[in-house]
């Protein structure tokens, strides 16, 4: 299907921005990733300090016990319920280091805590939609990607954003499989990475991010599908060519660079049309762009979706 412009972001949706919860600085976090891993898998992690973001999504939120229960992290098993019963009491999520090279002006490697600390936290409520075709709503806190990589100062010859995963057989058993071409790798062209729908997570329900959601410090980019939101990142790099991405190696004909929901292009092995999100029996119509056309569509006016899938 060809994709027409569209606005983004109405002043409508932005939300007052105030401050939630208990206050808390920032600057605590560091100390309570360091906790938090050493706690039981169904244990409530520290509450941040955050405020209200630009995008919510008014839709009932799917409970924190499934959302940190039911995940996608091969690193740690290929089932659902691997990484909730295995990422807690290994991964090792402080200190943690970000590595930013290539095509820009300030690259280095800088802890997560000098990464995060110079931006307001806020909230985003949104869709997440995986591939399988189940769904959840999850509110994140984290800051928009953009001011982050902003920092760095990407020359003229940065055209994608290439992220990558911890990999580490020590703390992730699952890396002992030959399923992927580790590290897990992902990529968005510039302008999706600087959309201001894009965030750099910390935390979800407003609590520090589960070592099985992807601590400490994930992408969530809510109108793609859920692989392309990559978990506990390591390394940045800006390019000038389009990055080699984990699943598109492994089945190019299945998961392709721009990975957008779109009901009419099915996975070679299933349809994408319906959806059916965690907690409720009825499958639902699958949105295209996840619901967030008004915003993001106009980023591929032009293209051919089903070959650009």
């Amino acid at each position: 299907m060809l994709i027409r412009p569209a606005p983004h972001i109405r002043e409508s949706e932005i939300t007052d921005q105030r401050l939630y919860l208990n206050r808390r600085s920032f600057m605590a976090l560091g100390a309570g990733l360091g906790a938090a891993a050493l706690l039981p898998r169904r244990a409530l992690a520290a509450p941040l300090d955050y405020t209200k973001g630009v995008v919510t999504v008014d839709e009932p939120q799917t409970p924190f016990e499934a959302a940190s229960t039911y995940n996608n992290y091969y690193e740690f098993g290929t089932d659902k319920e691997d990484p909730a019963r295995v990422a807690p009491g290994r991964l090792k999520v402080a200190p943690w280091n970000v590595a930013v090279s290539g095509e820009c002006a300030k690259p280095g490697t800088v802890a997560l805590e000098d990464l995060i600390k110079p931006h307001r936290l806020e909230e985003r409520i949104t869709r997440l939609r995986c591939v399988e075709a189940w769904s959840m709503v999850i509110p994140w806190v984290g800051v928009p990607l953009a001011e982050v990589l902003k920092r760095f100062e990407p020359t003229s010859k940065a055209k994608y954003v290439e992220f990558t995963t911890l990999a580490d057989r020590d703390q992730m058993p699952g890396l002992r499989s030959s399923i992927l071409d580790w590290p897990y790798t992902e990529g968005l062209r510039m302008d999706e990475a600087m959309h201001p729908l894009t965030l750099l997570a910390v935390g979800m329900y407003g609590r520090e991010l589960p070592a099985q959601n992807g601590a400490p410090l994930r992408l969530v980019v809510p109108w793609k599908y859920g692989f392309k939101s990559i978990k506990s990142i390591v390394r940045i790099r800006f390019s000038e060519t389009q990055p080699a991405t984990a699943w598109n190696k492994y089945a190019p004909r299945e998961y392709g660079f721009y990975s957008n929901v779109n009901p009419a292009v099915d996975h070679p092995r299933w349809s994408q049309a319906k959806e059916r999100r965690i907690g409720e029996f009825r499958r639902r119509d699958t949105l295209p762009f996840n619901g967030y056309a008004e915003q993001v569509a106009g980023l591929y006016a032009g293209m051919d979706l089903k070959a650009n899938y």
